[in-house]
This record gives C-alpha cells, structure tokens and sequence, in this order.
C-alpha cells in the first residue's frame, strides 16, 4: 500500500467514517481525496525540482552574474559623483567640424578666389602622377583665430630678374585674376621667386595661383621656407611633386595639379620661416613658367 493510502486510511479512522454501509460511497470519497493529496504532493516536488535545476544550470549562473555586473556598472555611472562624469561615455571624440575647431580657437581662412575662366578641370592623360579634379569646392582650411595673408605687399625676388612679361611685384600685389597685365612670366625651364615676409612667422598655409587661365600642368613645383634669403638655413620643404628629381632637391611624393582659380593650397603645418621659395620648370604646354599671385596665411612669431 503506498504512503497515501495509509495516510487515507489514517484519515478515515480519525474522523470515524462508518464504511460498511456505503461502500461506493467509500470508494467515491477515497478516489478524490487521493486525487487532491496526490496533485498537492506532485506540484510540490516539481517546484522543488525545477529550483535545483535553475541553481545548478552552469548557463543560469552565468547570466545571473552578468545581470549583477551590468547593474553594479550603471549604478556607478549615474551616481558618481558630477564632476567625474566622461560626457563622452567613454568613445572616441567625434571628427572636429569647424564650429568645433572655432570653440578651440580656430577658424576657417578667408581666401577670396579669383573668377574661374572655365567650367569644368579636363584630366590631362598625358602628366603622370596628377590628382583627380575634386568636383566640387575645396573645403574651409582651418587655422587659428587672426591668420592672415602676411606676404600681401613684400618684396619679391627671382632667378629671372627680367620676366618675359610682366613685372616680379605682381606676385604679392593681391591681383588673382587670369587677365592680362596679372601675371608674370618667367623664362624657360628651372626657375623660382622667393617672398621675404620680413619677419619671422607660423606659416599655416601657402596658396599659390601659377597661371589659371587655361587648365595647365606646372611641372617640378617645390615649395620651401628657410630663415635665410640664400636658403642656407634651416631649409624645409613642405610641397613636392618632382617625381624625377629633376631639381636635385630630392623625389617628390606630391601629386601634380590642375591649375584652376582656387590656386593650389599647401598646409604648412605652422612651420616657422620667414623666406618662402617656390621653383617650378615649365608647364604642360610649353617650357615657361608663370606667377599670377602668391598668399601666406601666417602669424607673427612669438
């Protein structure tokens, strides 16, 4: 006899149930007491079971101990104290915009361009190494707050002291446009003008406008500053594309150009000078070498 019909029997006793008169009736109010006692004994032990199983499921613990872990770590993200709060979250700061780069004392260049004398910039097949039209404007440059054009009116001096056309003060006098009487044209082959800015400065940027009229190629363009008009001294180049070597000034890694009227932007990085040098030898069409305008965004030096 199993446990719960003794423990029926039992029941049956205490209470005092004559059975003998009404035996079905017995059997009747047997079966559905044990059916209840039976249904009470299995809920309880299936409960019992399937708490065992939770505990020692090895899966359950770990992700019980993961759940602890991430409370612990936003608990103490929002409630240390403010001034310990990285409004970051932690990532990398985002790419700087120009009103970021204003915040930390930066602003775009004000470089007024010149009219553009065609449409669209052709890619020469004919020069290796040159980069693509970009299709669009030339991004904002930044530089710090107060940078300036400080080669605006200073003297200028060439390895050609008597230009084809035009005169060597054309260079710095603020006239950008492709027209007649812009420019000045130098002879054939190696040549180069240097701008004293009298100073020393941070150079920031170097904008150099060759001859925009037509889409040419000017070859073997270097750009160098130095604290000597002999470039003597601390020499630096911070623009090469003589792939060749040509110059002997080294090879080249920069890219040739398109002339357009943005005029080619150098970043000088801040380097400090006070002479800039720029030499170039000849063009896509022809052996010449020109000059319509050269600006030097810089500060004085502290």
């Amino acid at each position: 006899m199993s446990k719960a019909n003794n423990n029926f029997e039992d029941l049956i006793r205490r209470v005092g149930i004559d059975a003998e008169p009404r035996a079905a009736h017995k059997a009747k109010l047997r079966w559905q007491m044990l059916s209840a006692f039976n249904k009470t004994v299995l809920r309880q032990e299936s409960r019992q079971m399937k708490r065992r199983k939770i505990m020692i499921n090895p899966i359950t613990k770990l992700t019980a101990a993961a759940v602890l872990i991430i409370a612990a770590i936003i608990a103490l993200h929002y409630f240390k104290p403010a001034e310990a709060i990285d409004e970051s979250g932690g990532l990398p700061s985002p790419i700087a915009t120009p009103q970021d780069e204003f915040a930390q004392g930066l602003a775009p260049l004000e470089i007024e361009l010149p009219k553009s004398m065609f449409l669209d910039t052709p890619i020469n097949r004919r020069v290796p190494n040159l980069e693509k039209p970009l299709g669009r404007p030339r991004p904002p440059f930044m530089a710090p707050v107060g940078t300036k054009n400080v080669a605006l009116g200073k003297p200028v001096s060439s390895s050609d002291e008597e230009p084809i056309i035009g005169e060597i003060e054309l260079i710095t006098d603020g006239d950008k446009e492709a027209t007649d009487g812009s420019y000045v044209e130098l002879a054939p082959l190696d040549q180069n003008v240097t701008i004293d800015l009298e100073a020393v400065h941070d150079i920031y940027a170097v904008v150099v406008w060759h001859y925009h009229k037509q889409p040419v190629v000017f070859f073997d363009v270097v750009v160098q500053v130095a604290d000597d008009p002999d470039f003597i001294t601390n020499v630096r180049t911070i623009f090469n594309n003589d792939t060749d070597n040509s110059l002997g000034l080294g090879v080249g890694k920069d890219k040739h150009y398109t002339e357009t009227n943005e005029g080619k932007l150098i970043d000088a990085k801040g380097i400090k000078g006070r002479y800039i040098r720029l030499r170039s030898r000849g063009n896509s069409d022809n052996d010449l070498n020109h000059y319509i305008e050269v600006e030097v965004y810089g500060k004085p030096a502290q």
